[in-house]
């Protein structure tokens, strides 16, 4: 099962997941059956008659949640505090002069620098995601930009681009 926005479930879900497969535990020990279990927990059968299998190996503890899946993330949690803190400094205090915006090339490169991990810049925008971090847009328009270009533009090019 995939999970939107960073996948897996977190702390707090999981111990409302878990909470559910303990109340199963109870209602097993008390001789219900799996499909009774399922029908007055609202879960799937698959899920009630394997986890009265774990119940019957392991009792309790065997329903106990395992913590994440996959793999732990290389991103340790004090680096996401630092980079944060960098990322308000901006692009030029680390040497992008050029412009004042951070792409994921230039975050994912900074993390390199100091941390000597390389993320993709894929990874890099989960990185950042999760952290709250989002596409930002320009607050104002370019001072170069010509205003007649643009409407002739929109008068004139666009039709015939939009036709196609």
């Amino acid at each position: 099962m995939r999970y939107p926005d960073g996948g897996g479930l977190t702390a707090k879900q999981r111990a409302v997941r878990e909470q559910v497969r303990f109340e199963a535990a109870e209602l097993f020990a008390q001789g219900v059956t799996p499909p009774q279990v399922a029908r007055r927990l609202r879960v799937s059968r698959k899920s009630a008659y394997a986890w009265h299998a774990r119940w019957r190996e392991g009792g309790v503890q065997a329903l106990r949640s395992k913590g994440p899946s996959g793999r732990p993330s290389r991103m340790r949690p004090h680096w996401r505090t630092w980079l944060a803190a960098e990322l308000e400094k901006g692009p030029a205090a680390h040497g992008w002069v050029e412009d004042q915006r951070w792409t994921l090339a230039r975050v994912a490169t900074m993390i390199a620098r100091r941390f000597h991990v390389r993320f993709s810049t894929a990874q890099t925008w989960r990185i950042l995601h999760q952290m709250g971090f989002t596409v930002q847009v320009p607050q104002r328009r370019a001072a170069e930009r010509d205003e007649d270009a643009v409407a002739t533009w929109l008068k004139e090019t666009w039709p015939r681009v939009e036709r196609r």
